[in-house]
């Protein structure tokens, strides 16, 4: 029969330090454990939110540089109009003063009555080809009567040699002046005074500006690179 025997004080104050120790021990490898834990926890947490913010910052960027680019697009597209508009600007004005400074010239013309009487005749001429009827008023300034008659005269031979013998006839208007304030020309009337060609100085120059316009410019600025279609 086995005996028990009572352990000493030393006994259980050794066995309680073993014990203690152990105990000790596993506290401090499960708290190593857990602090381990934890730090890996904490950087990957730290590295998600350092890339969402990365991210969110990326984003920013991205959506301010656009701003600043499309910004930056529509100034430069706004000056370049605004150049743009000034230069044409520019060039109309030109166009203007050119056109404006042949009108106050308009009235030279005439002071060469050879030359003047000439022309006339070349005005006249070209309403009788253009209207064609036997029968023609011509209007001009009184002061320019005697020429006007001359000219109707050699007109009307010239027509007839080049129109197989054809007759035509014209006399001077007097009742409708051309007003005094023209630079010249005549109206070739017929119908009736229904229909009328203006050969006026004046009108013969606004129909050089439409006709001579795209020549002009490009004789004073060169070719349109942006003109697709030319005459």
């Amino acid at each position: 029969m086995s005996q028990s025997h009572a352990l000493s004080d030393d006994q259980v104050s050794h066995e309680l330090k073993k014990m203690t120790a152990f105990i000790k021990q596993e506290a401090t490898e499960k708290a190593n454990e857990i602090k381990i834990k934890a730090d890996e926890e904490f950087a990957m947490e730290k590295s998600k939110l350092v890339r969402e913010e990365q991210a969110s910052i990326d984003a920013q960027y991205q959506k301010k540089f656009k701003q600043a680019t499309m910004s930056q697009q529509i100034t430069r597209s706004t000056v370049s109009n605004k150049a743009r508009l000034t230069v044409l600007g520019a060039r109309q004005e030109l166009l203007d003063d050119i056109f404006e400074t042949a009108e106050q010239k308009l009235g030279e013309a005439a002071k060469n009555k050879k030359r003047y009487g000439e022309t006339l005749k070349g005005l006249i001429l070209e309403g009788f080809y253009a209207l064609n009827e036997p029968g023609l008023q011509i209007r001009a300034r009184k002061a320019d009567y005697p020429l006007v008659k001359t000219a109707i005269e050699a007109a009307m031979k010239e027509y007839k040699e080049n129109v197989l013998g054809k007759e035509i006839s014209a006399t001077i208007d007097e009742e409708s002046p051309v007003p005094d304030g023209s630079a010249g020309g005549v109206w070739i009337v017929g119908g009736g005074g229904k229909i009328d060609i203006n050969n006026t100085f004046e009108a013969r120059l606004g129909l050089l500006r439409e006709s001579a316009l795209p020549a002009v410019r490009k004789a004073l600025f060169g070719l349109n690179p942006n003109r697709k279609f030319f005459d």
